[in-house]
């Protein structure tokens, strides 16, 4: 065990035992979670690939460690600092309240609450709480923390659209309720909170959609106001029994449609079944157990199987639930809809579709069926396309991949239709120049010199877009294959080797071309743009992408020997330390620390040096999670569960290397024997390792020899067991 992993263990141990309450309700695989892993950032060069020149901090992994479940409207998270990620980082030492959405993208963070004193001297400009981490715990469903100024317990904990906030204050206090009503990640600039009762308030918060709230007390409200100072104003509940003993309780239901679903929501998931805190925590450390009990592990390290279910467990955090109880969501016409399935926001395409989206399936076939449905929903009332996030238009790979893997449940041939027409039909709500991709084959950059890492006028990410777009074509034939699409799949596997367009054979990059077809003049394979040529990445992290055609990436390289030197060089030497703070946590030139290049070391699986893909993928998984002085830092951004998704694969001996395709490419896992129960059929299949080492001897699948590197998903939904024979 090394140093960082040992360090990981104590911190995780720490954690999980802060609190007799928390060991109380703990089932056995939920004390494995540390969800206070990727709330911490990186600062030294040799963790950042850099040294700091700016103030702002560099991207850490923006996790937030509250109290949520799995793919739900609320997460109740604790603010250290607004504008920031997940609005949580762990070396700040003050909260400014408990917000109710978070998703680690600078945005959201709903209604914050906290609790305030008299004593504690609270002003309208000034009521922020130190906090220490020895007195803090965070665990799945549940969180709390001592908050200093106040002399205030806060525990948190939820259900799927509510919250339950116990805050419990020292005898004889002044108890208040600061609503936070003005600030979020979003700026909002409308916001309403009032008394709805004896003991209850409501109001409602813009920012990212307008979330409606009803809140329940357990002391009688005297006064509901709103108070300002110089700056925001901010809204304060005052109790007619202020100085009681009894801890505050405020379970509070949201929506996003009104205030009456709101209360709806409360009522049916809280107020009628007249649960206790303790209880409701209970019940959603019950959830938790469920979901990671789909993953069983026997062998490693005590630290590598909680690296695994804390990686794992991030995984089910987003999309986030949209729809009331009684099924109404706000469309995308901004209309009141009744559904029939659960309506959930948009996935974090650009990032997921390469390996979470997946594994969510793999687990909760349910959820990523109504997570289709509504996308589905969206694109048909918004002009015919499947809608998109940030940069390409991988939802096709997420349809095809969950689909091909037995994920029922939504119309493949209306999912279809929008993905066909982002494909083959340029226009507003479609693919970003469409029309050149398909008139030339690529699109075209512009002629300039000394573009700066953040420039993002008139840049198109020309590189990223053409190989990814290649990529979604091949993703939508498969589905054209699946529907008897013959002449559409003809046609889209075609486009699909647009990524060849690019390959510049004099440099051995991905480069980016002009209009004419000349290749840009100031090429520099080793410096990060943000949107010029490459998406949030440089030449070396850009290399190889054609997850559907490995073989043909590269079989643009005169041989396998040449490709072998180009991977040792990405692996080995020394990037240029150019700031950039999206791009951190370098293993030679080669970034972890964003999407990009995240399939780049099972490259070496296709010029036949296997060991040499698990040397990266085994110095990655060490020592890339859990990084940073606390041991709580990972490489760069989880981005909504990919990173985590990308270790909890790994480490357990499968990835998701070309998502859209029904099968995984094997690596020797860190675990001995991992059992994984499929959420499809319920079908368990397992996973075992023989020997030890990096070089994989041989791959059984139900006892027979598999050739080449690719087990089937149909293989492992049938229950064949996966032996990993390595030396």
């Amino acid at each position: 065990m090394n140093r960082k992993t040992s360090l990981f263990l104590i911190a995780c141990i720490a954690c999980c035992n802060l609190t007799a309450t928390l060991n109380a309700s703990a089932g056995e695989l939920t004390p494995k979670v540390n969800p206070l892993l990727g709330t911490a950032t990186l600062w030294t060069p040799s963790d950042l690939g850099y040294t700091r020149t700016e103030e702002k901090r560099a991207w850490g992994a923006e996790s937030f460690p509250g109290a949520a479940l799995p793919n739900a409207m609320v997460q109740c998270t604790p603010v250290t600092m607004y504008h920031t990620g997940s609005g949580y980082q762990y070396e700040d030492h003050q909260i400014y309240g408990f917000a109710h959405t978070s998703k680690g993208h600078w945005n959201l963070l709903h209604v914050p609450l906290l609790p305030v004193t008299t004593e504690g001297k609270w002003r309208p400009d000034n009521y922020c709480s130190w906090f220490s981490h020895q007195n803090e715990s965070a665990h799945p469903g549940y969180y709390q923390v001592w908050l200093e100024r106040y002399n205030v317990n806060a525990e948190l904990t939820t259900t799927l659209r509510c919250a339950y906030h116990k805050y419990t204050f020292k005898a004889g206090d002044e108890k208040k309720l600061l609503v936070d009503i003005s600030h979020s990640n979003a700026r909002p600039r409308r916001y309403e909170v009032r008394q709805a009762g004896p003991r209850a308030f409501q109001g409602y918060q813009d920012g990212e959609g307008r979330a409606y709230y009803y809140a329940v007390v357990n002391y009688d409200i005297e006064r509901v106001e709103t108070v300002r100072e110089f700056h925001e104003p901010v809204g304060i509940v005052s109790f007619r029994n202020a100085r009681g003993q009894e801890p505050l309780e405020v379970r509070i239901g949201f929506s996003f449609v009104s205030i009456e679903n709101a209360k709806e929501n409360l009522e049916a998931e809280l107020l009628a079944s007249g649960k206790s805190f303790e209880q409701v925590k209970a019940d959603a450390d019950q959830t938790w157990e469920q979901i990671l009990g789909h993953v069983r592990l026997t062998g490693g390290t005590e630290a590598q199987q909680q690296m695994f279910y804390s990686t794992y467990y991030k995984a089910f955090l987003y999309p986030n639930l949209r729809s009331d109880v009684n099924g109404e969501y706000i469309d995308e016409r901004g209309q009141v809809v009744k559904g029939d399935f659960r309506y959930y926001n948009n996935p974090s395409f650009w990032d997921t579709y390469r390996n979470k989206l997946i594994l969510l399936g793999m687990v909760t076939p349910d959820v990523a069926a109504d997570i289709i449905k509504s996308c589905i929903d969206r694109g048909e009332k918004r002009g015919g396309y499947m809608p998109s996030f940030f940069h390409g238009d991988h939802a096709s790979t997420f349809v095809a991949g969950s689909w091909l893997r037995g994920v029922r449940g939504f119309d493949l041939q209306r999912a279809y239709q929008l993905m066909l027409k982002n494909a083959t039909v340029p226009g507003r709500g479609g693919r970003e120049f469409l029309d050149e991709y398909l008139r030339q084959g690529w699109i075209a950059e512009k002629d300039t010199f000394d573009v700066p890492t953040w420039n993002e006028n008139g840049t198109k990410a020309s590189v990223t877009k053409t190989v990814e777009f290649a990529y979604d074509d091949y993703a939508t034939a498969l589905v054209a294959r699946e529907l008897k699409d013959k002449k559409n799949e003809k046609l889209l596997l075609l486009h699909s080797q647009n990524y060849r367009n690019l390959f510049d054979p004099s440099t051995g990059f991905w480069r980016g071309r002009l209009a004419d077809g000349s290749w840009i003049k100031d090429f520099r394979p080793d410096y990060p743009y943000y949107r010029y040529m490459y998406r949030e990445a440089d030449a070396w992290n850009s290399m190889f992408f054609a997850p559907h055609d490995p073989y043909g990436a590269v079989g643009l390289y005169p041989s396998k020997e040449a490709v072998e030197l180009k991977l040792d060089s990405l692996f080995t030497q020394p990037n240029g330390g150019y700031e950039a703070w999206n791009l951190t946590g370098y293993l030679g030139l080669y970034c972890h620390g964003n999407q990009p290049g995240h399939s780049l070391p099972f490259t070496y699986y296709f010029i036949d040096k296997q060991e040499k893909a698990q040397h990266v993928l085994n110095t990655l998984m060490n020592d890339y999670y859990g990084m940073g002085e606390e041991h709580l830092a990972y490489a760069g951004m989880d981005d909504a569960g990919e990173m985590s998704s990308w270790y909890a694969l790994n480490s357990i001996g499968i990835y998701t290397y070309s998502p859209a395709e029904p099968k995984y490419i094997v690596t020797v896992p860190l675990f001995d024997r991992v059992q994984f129960t499929l959420g499809t059929n319920g079908q368990t299949f397992t996973i075992t390792k023989q020997g030890s080492g990096e070089r994989i001897k041989q791959i059984l699948v139900g006892g027979k020899p598999l050739k080449g590197w690719f087990v089937n998903h149909a293989d492992l939904a049938a229950g064949k067991e996966l032996t990993i024979i390595v030396e």
